[in-house]
């Protein structure tokens, strides 16, 4: 058994924005491992300015898990505990070198073609004209969630906006997301939830930024708007730490994105401590390409989830890895008539 790992660039179509910033370009990686004539794929989709990985010495460390690949799966998740995205790219190289086709990595009926999972559709931050234009094509596109990212421009533009969707749509027709990315102040985030609620708003996703303990509980104590953890999750590797956080914060939901979290194994602990505590949780890609995407999806079909996925971002980039994996009518499939371009 040998292994190597490739950079690849994925190039947005549009700039998209977050309250982090632009972007325009997403770096990820490739480990491919090679086995008696078969090939497994996984990637290692490292967030830079976000991923508790993104550390002057990935590459040297992503270089190292290739040359001891034949230490096992279960040794190396041990090594790279403090790189999430690492750990998840071995899971995906492993399995999918194990599975008949490369790709078929949790086999099912949604990996057979004959189940769809539901997704929000994403409005990306911009200019008041920009996300109103995004989310004229997401409602025509079959879209009944609509996830808005906030923070970016003036609050109360995005609140027309938001309402602006609640005139024409009740909330048993379109359900709204936002998500702050830690954008609000912790002085007048509930204000600004208090204004969120009067919209029916589903959720929020991390209004304050991650670390603020005291406050972040108070506010999910107080809070007339659900909130879902995002960026809270990041950097906590223990499961003692994991339930001690939950445990503090109780917040109405969490948001699980893989890359960020240690892969299935993280994903799955955060799980079983979040439905000990009666918590909630969807699921969500981090801008992987289709090989994350699809390992994701997959992933996600078997745990049996009904509430929409945020699992629809493989259509962001202009080279993206060509693929099965379509979104139809507001749900992600997998196409069984369309194969795999591998071109990394």
């Amino acid at each position: 058994m040998k292994a190597s790992f490739k950079k690849y660039d994925l190039h947005f179509k549009q700039p998209s924005g977050t309250s982090r910033g632009v972007l325009k370009i997403k770096e990820t990686y490739f480990i491919i491992i090679e086995k008696e004539g078969k090939i497994g794929y996984g990637e290692t989709g490292l967030f830079r300015g976000l991923s508790v990985d993104d550390r002057p010495d990935y590459e040297v460390n992503l270089k190292w898990a290739c040359d001891h690949i034949h230490l096992g799966l279960e040794a190396l998740l041990l090594e790279f505990l403090e790189f999430p995205s690492i750990q998840f790219g071995l899971e995906q190289a492993f399995l999918s070198l194990e599975s008949e086709n490369g790709f078929d990595l949790f086999p099912s009926k949604f990996s057979r073609g004959e189940a769809l999972i539901p997704i929000n559709g994403l409005i990306w931050m911009g200019s008041e004209t920009f996300m109103s234009k995004q989310i004229e094509e997401k409602l025509e596109a079959g879209f009944s969630t609509i996830k808005m990212k906030i923070g970016a421009i003036d609050f109360d533009a995005e609140i027309k906006l938001l309402g602006a969707i609640r005139s024409r749509y009740t909330r048993q027709e379109i359900t709204l997301r936002v998500d702050a990315n830690g954008a609000f102040k912790s002085e007048n985030a509930l204000r600004k939830l208090e204004r969120l609620a009067m919209l029916g708003i589903h959720s929020i996703e991390q209004p304050i930024k991650q670390g603020q303990l005291s406050e972040m509980t108070q506010l999910c104590d107080k809070t007339p708007v659900p909130i879902a953890l995002d960026e809270e999750l990041i950097g906590v590797f223990k499961y003692e730490q994991k339930e001690a956080l939950l445990r503090r914060i109780k917040p109405q939901y969490i948001i699980l994105k893989p890359s960020l979290i240690g892969g299935f194994q993280g994903t799955n602990e955060w799980i079983e401590i979040a439905e000990r505590l009666k918590i909630k949780y969807w699921v969500t890609s981090a801008l992987e390409s289709n090989i994350g995407l699809n390992a994701i999806s997959q992933y996600t079909y078997t745990l049996g989830v009904d509430m929409p996925q945020g699992l629809g971002t493989g259509s962001l980039f202009t080279n993206n890895i060509e693929s099965p994996l379509e979104v139809i009518n507001g749900h992600i499939q997998y196409n069984t008539n369309l194969r795999w371009k591998i071109n990394i």
